[in-house]
């Protein structure tokens, strides 16, 4: 079997790898790195069906705990004889960017596939502020420090999420297709990559201090007895700003990615993945 290294230059180019190994009639990717690098690698082979096998990496790397895969990429290397081919869902965001003063009209929307979670209003907004050298040097702990700093900052601002008919109004929704979130924390249980659905965990308040107590009730387990924060299935979401004068950003797999509003949508059989 011929092997073929092909290391990433920087930010976006994993995707044109990945595009041009399927290109070259490749049968499978392997990515090592993070929740960024894995995305843009899914970026750059779905739908389709060369097949992407992970080697952890990066801060998080939430759908290599959802797998749990070995933690060091070599010990995951090693098992990789062992692991299987299995087709599975994405979900996939679509939205139009912003228009630039003397740009021509965009004519299509964006569209990005997301394996894990798609985070919109609070967990992107620190995404957006926290700096790359602070999360580089101190991993994890960057996004609760971030997240702590701008508990005590961010506005809250309001959006409203269509869902089966429904029109919820929130300040804080992830998008689950992973249970974990951040990779450890059980935000939506039932959430599974393997199913062709999304679990919605929706947090309602307007309240700094109310998110405070969202967090200490996720740690335990409790978040969902909470009257407001509620667990949604769907097959399509859709979200947009109350104020469109107030940009609310969304993140997928942890990747900052574009502003509301947006429609989050599941793609049934799009990705072949070795699993455990």
């Amino acid at each position: 079997m011929a092997v073929k290294l092909a290391p990433t230059s920087g930010p976006g180019t994993a995707g044109d790898l990945a595009r041009a190994a399927t290109a070259e009639g490749c049968d499978l990717v392997l990515v090592c790195g993070g929740d960024g690098t894995v995305n843009e690698v899914i970026n750059g082979l779905a739908p389709g069906h060369t097949t992407l096998g992970i080697l952890p990496g990066g801060t998080a790397n939430i759908i290599a705990k959802e797998l749990r895969l070995p933690h060091h990429p070599v010990r995951a290397a090693q098992q990789l004889p062992q692991w299987t081919p299995r087709r599975i869902a994405l979900g996939v965001a679509s939205w139009r960017a912003p228009e630039s003063a003397g740009a021509p009209p965009q004519e299509a929307p964006c569209r990005r596939y997301f394996i894990s979670v798609a985070g919109i209003g609070f967990d992107a907004y620190i995404v957006y502020k926290l700096s790359i050298g602070f999360k580089l040097s101190m991993g994890v702990a960057a996004y609760v420090l971030e997240a702590i700093r701008q508990a005590l900052r961010y506005s809250f601002p309001a959006f409203t999420c269509q869902s089966a008919g429904r029109a919820i109004p929130v300040t804080f929704a992830v998008v689950h297709r992973a249970g974990h979130y951040a990779g450890w924390l059980p935000l939506a249980p039932g959430a599974s990559i393997f199913e062709p659905t999304f679990r919605l965990c929706l947090f309602k308040s307007r309240h700094r201090f109310r998110y405070f107590l969202y967090a200490t009730a996720a740690l335990i387990r409790q978040h969902l007895r909470l009257s407001d924060v509620e667990l949604v299935e769907s097959r399509v979401i859709t979200c947009a700003a109350e104020d469109a004068a107030k940009p609310i950003y969304f993140e997928l797999d942890g990747e900052l990615v574009g502003q509301l509003p947006a429609t989050f949508e599941v793609v049934p059989d799009a990705l072949t993945l070795l699993v455990p």
